[in-house]
Parts: C-alpha cells; sequence; structure tokens
C-alpha cells in the first residue's frame, strides 16, 4: 500500500511516532555525553547496548520465541550488529567532544554514503541529479567542520566516521531487508552490541556512582523506547513518507544541547545543517519515485541515529 493509500488515521499515528522517536533520542546522546566526563567511551556504549537489551526483553519475550534470535544469513546480521556498535561508539566519541547537534549533523553523511555505495553493493541505478545532491551534501559537511580554518575540531571526525559506519550498516539492512521481523532484528542487534562491548569494556571499567547507574539505565530505556516507537512508526507507514520526518532528531538535538550544556550551533553550522539536510530529504524522495522498493523492505527501519 502506497503512502497515499494509507489511512489518514495510519498516516498521522505514524508520523508522530516517529517524531515521538526522534524527540527521544537526542536524551540518550546528551545522557552519553554527561557521562563521558568520568567514563570511557567502552563504558558508555556498553550501557547504552546492555541495558537496551533489558529493557527490551520483556516486549521481545511478549511476541517471539528465544530461538528466533538465530536469524538467517546469521554472517551478515553479525556484521550489520558490530557496523551499529562501532557507529553508535564513534558517535558517543563525537558528542564527548562536540555539542550533540553538531555531532548529529556530521553523521548525516550516512544517507549520502549509502546513495554514492548503492550501485556497487546493492546493484541499485543512482542518477545524475542524486549523485549531485550528494555533492551537495558533502559541501554541507565542509561547511559544519572548516577543515583548514581555526574552528576546526578533530573531534569532528568522530561524527562523520559514525556516518561512514553507520551506512554500511543500513546497506546491509537493506540486503537483509524481510528475512525477520523488526522486533527480533532490533534484539538481536542490541545482544550483540552487548556481547561484543562486554568483551572489551573491563579493561576500561570505572565503578559508577548511584546516580551514574541511573543515568546508564536511564540510556538503555531511553535506547528502547526509542527505536520501539520506530518500529511501530514503520508498521503504520511506508518509509517514503517517513524518511524526511526523520531529520526532526536535530530539532530535539538543538534543543537538548542548549539546555543541559548551553551549546548552540553558530551561524555557518545552521548553514551546514540546513544544507545536508535538504540533500538528504532530496536524496530520500528522489530515490522512493525512482526506484520503489517491496512493501518487505520498507518495513525495516532506517533510523537516521547511530545511538
Amino acid at each position: 500500500m502506497t503512502p497515499s493509500k494509507l489511512p489518514t488515521q495510519h498516516r498521522m499515528q505514524a508520523i508522530f511516532l516517529l517524531l515521538g522517536a526522534m524527540a527521544m533520542l537526542p536524551l540518550m546522546d546528551a545522557t552519553a555525553k554527561h557521562l563521558s566526563h568520568d567514563m570511557s567511551l567502552w563504558q558508555i556504549t556498553w550501557s547504552r547496548f546492555t541495558f537496551h537489551v533489558l529493557w527490551l526483553a520483556p516486549a521481545f519475550l511478549a511476541r517471539h520465541r528465544i530461538r528466533e534470535l538465530l536469524p538467517a544469513r546469521s554472517g551478515l546480521q553479525m556484521l550489520r550488529g558490530l557496523c551499529l556498535m562501532a557507529a553508535t561508539f564513534l558517535f558517543f566519541g563525537g558528542v564527548a567532544y562536540m555539542p550533540v547537534a553538531d555531532t548529529l549533523a556530521l553523521s548525516f553523511v550516512s544517507p549520502l554514503t549509502v546513495t554514492l555505495l548503492s550501485p556497487f553493493l546493492l546493484g541499485e541505478r543512482v542518477g545524475i541529479r542524486r549523485l549531485s545532491a550528494v555533492g551537495v551534501g558533502l559541501l554541507g559537511a565542509l561547511v559544519i567542520i572548516r577543515p583548514g580554518l581555526s574552528v576546526f575540531q578533530p573531534a569532528a571526525l568522530f561524527g562523520i566516521g559514525s556516518g561512514l559506519v553507520y551506512a554500511f550498516y543500513v546497506i546491509i539492512t537493506r540486503r537483509l531487508a524481510g528475512m525477520a521481523p523488526a522486533l527480533v532484528t532490533l534484539a538481536y542487534t542490541a545482544l550483540l552490541g552487548m556481547v561484543s562491548t562486554s568483551l572489551v569494556v573491563p579493561f576500561f571499567w570505572v565503578p559508577p556512582t548511584l546516580e551514574q547507574w541511573g543515568f546508564m539505565v536511564a540510556m538503555g530505556a531511553i535506547a528502547a523506547l526509542g527505536h520501539w516507537l520506530i518500529i511501530l512508526a514503520y508498521e503504520r507507514g511506508e518509509a517514503s513518507m517517513l524518511s524526511p520526518f526523520s531529520y526532526a532528531e536535530m530539532i530535539g538535538a538543538v534543543t537538548v544541547g542548549y539546555l543541559a550544556f548551553g551549546d548552540f550551533p553558530d551561524r555557518w553550522t545552521w548553514v551546514g545543517i540546513a544544507i545536508l539536510i535538504g540533500s538528504g530529504v532530496y536524496i530520500s524522495i528522489r530515490e522512493h519515485r525512482v526506484s520503489p522498493r517491496p512493501a518487505a523492505a520498507a518495513k525495516e527501519p532506517e533510523e537516521i541515529t547511530a545511538g
């Protein structure tokens, strides 16, 4: 069913669910930034996935069986999970040293990278219009980081790296679309992130205070609920309709960054953000007009956020 044929009630529900998720997820990023003052990135990433799994477990067990966590093509599933873990680690590295909004904006290179790589890795045709939008979007990233100028921060490479790695997560998601229910995929990915970070975190462990434990638990709860809302949104609406609304996360990132840390993007950063978002929205709309994917594929959410 195309977006135009969906019941109006379902479309509105999908939009509000996605906007709710986009409003919540920056809270997780701000929590990671707060914890980074005293904890390593490994410990923060571990807590994000571990408590995500613990919060998600009741919902998963209510709808699925544990044996479903052994999905088809487990090799690609594992690679995708590792990509999300790495993208999250890099994203948290960015917010540790930069404003949340700036890091999020730089991670928006992800849809541009997907567009560039999709002809080689997915066999999709990409026309001159989308390639031009990619070029414009990369220009927006350069406006934000301003290499060669005094405002450039090496930490910006964390945000860009997060977006690049996340692009591979999205590409693998497209390859695996329809092979497992979205909630099973989400649980598997979170579980893999927990296991992989658990192998490393003992070497970087700092005993948390009671307050820090509370933040760590809250971060997992926000991740679980935010991604659950995304799943519900994509169950009620098509990706072609919802993708542009994902960029509303920037509003939450700016608001949380300003209220919690006093960070507010400067004029040129706003220009770069506008260019990146504009190119991303154009690519999303153009892609679904030119190369509509089957409904099964559209049910796999491709969130903007790496967190």
